[in-house]
C-alpha cells in the first residue's frame, strides 16, 4: 500500500505577492530584458524616430521655413533619378568609398603589422598614429585645403623642384584633380582607423602557433596568410564595413575642400542632400530623398559582409 508524499508548508501555502513578483523579476530573461530598456530607448529616441521621420519628409515636397509640406509620394525618387547631377553624385560617391577604402586597408594593414613588432618608441609612434584620426575633421580639412592651394600648395613647389611640372597644379580646379585630392585626404584620415582596429586583432593571435608554424618550416609570409589572417579576418571585414558606411555619409570633408565643386561635380550624397535640402534650394524632402537613396546601397552590403562572417565562424 503506498503512501501520498508528504507535502511542506511552503508547497501548500502560495507565496506572498511581493515575493512571487520579486522572483519574476529576478529570472533571467526578465532581467536580460530590464538591462536592455535603456539601450532600447536610446535607440528608439535618437535613431528610429529621426531616421522615420526623414522617410515621411522625403515623401513630402517641404521647404526650409514650413511646418509641414504635401504629400507627393515617390516624386522626388522620381525626379533626382532624372537629375544628371544626382546621378553625378552616385558616381562620386562610389569612386570616393571603393577607390579609398582598399587604400585604407592596406596601408592600416601595413602599419598594424609594422606597429606589432617590438623596438624602440614603438608606443610613441602608436600614438602619433591616431592624430590623423582624432585631430577634428573640420581642422584637419582646412590644413588640406592649405595644401591644395592653387599658388601655394607645397606639392605643387616640390613637384616643380623635381622637374616633373612647369606650373601650378589647381587641385581642386577641375572634377578629375578634385577627386583624387578628395581621395587623398581620405586615405590620410581614415588609414589609423583600419591600423588601430587591426593591431588589436594581432594582440590576440596566439604566439605559440606562428612558434609552430615556424618549426613547420613556414616563412614570415607563409605564417601571415595561414595563422594571422585567418584570426584578424573578422576584424578586418567589420573595420572594412564602418569604413565604408563612413565614408558613402562623409560630409565635412568634401564641404570644407570643394562644397560640391567646381560646377557639382565633386558632389557625393552628404554634400548634395545638404545643397538640396538645407542649403541654396532648400528643399527639405528632396534632401531626405538623397540621403536615403544610400540605405539600400550600405544596407546590401552590409548584408553581404556580415554574412561572409558568419560564414566564416561557422
Amino acid at each position: 500500500m503506498t503512501t501520498a508524499p508528504v507535502r511542506t508548508i511552503a508547497q501548500v501555502a502560495p507565496l506572498p505577492l511581493r515575493q512571487r513578483v520579486r522572483l519574476w523579476v529576478e529570472s533571467e530573461p526578465v532581467l536580460a530584458y530590464l538591462f536592455m530598456t535603456p539601450g532600447w530607448l536610446i535607440l528608439l529616441l535618437f535613431m528610429s524616430y529621426p531616421f522615420f521621420l526623414g522617410i515621411w519628409i522625403s515623401l513630402t515636397d517641404r521647404t526650409v521655413g514650413l511646418p509641414t509640406g504635401e504629400f507627393v509620394g515617390l516624386q522626388n525618387y522620381r525626379d533626382l533619378l532624372r537629375d544628371g547631377v544626382f546621378r553625378l553624385t552616385v558616381l562620386n560617391t562610389f569612386i570616393y568609398g571603393f577607390v579609398t577604402v582598399p587604400f585604407k586597408l592596406l596601408l592600416g594593414l601595413l602599419l598594424a603589422l609594422l606597429l606589432n613588432q617590438a623596438f624602440r618608441l614603438r608606443n610613441v609612434l602608436r600614438a602619433a598614429l591616431l592624430l590623423p584620426w582624432i585631430v577634428p575633421t573640420a581642422l584637419s580639412s582646412l590644413a588640406w585645403l592649405m595644401l591644395y592651394d592653387p599658388v601655394l600648395s607645397p606639392f605643387s613647389w616640390l613637384l616643380k623642384d623635381l622637374g616633373l611640372i612647369d606650373a601650378s597644379i589647381s587641385f581642386l580646379g577641375s572634377r578629375g584633380h578634385a577627386i583624387l585630392s578628395l581621395c587623398l585626404a581620405n586615405i590620410w584620415r581614415g588609414t589609423p582607423f583600419f591600423a588601430v582596429a587591426i593591431l588589436a586583432g594581432l594582440q590576440a593571435v596566439p604566439q605559440e602557433l606562428h612558434e609552430a608554424a615556424a618549426i613547420e618550416g613556414a616563412n614570415a609570409v607563409q605564417r601571415f596568410f595561414a595563422v594571422t589572417l585567418p584570426v584578424i579576418r573578422g576584424i578586418v571585414v567589420i573595420t572594412t564595413l564602418f569604413s565604408i558606411i563612413w565614408t558613402f555619409a562623409d560630409f565635412q570633408l568634401v564641404y570644407v575642400l570643394t562644397k560640391g565643386g567646381p560646377a557639382n561635380s565633386t558632389h557625393i550624397f552628404g554634400t548634395f542632400a545638404w545643397q538640396e535640402g538645407i542649403g541654396g534650394a532648400g528643399k527639405l524632402g528632396m534632401g531626405a530623398a538623397v540621403s536615403l537613396y544610400m540605405f539600400p546601397i550600405l544596407a546590401v552590403l552590409s548584408a553581404i559582409l556580415l554574412r561572409h562572417v558568419r560564414s566564416q565562424e561557422a
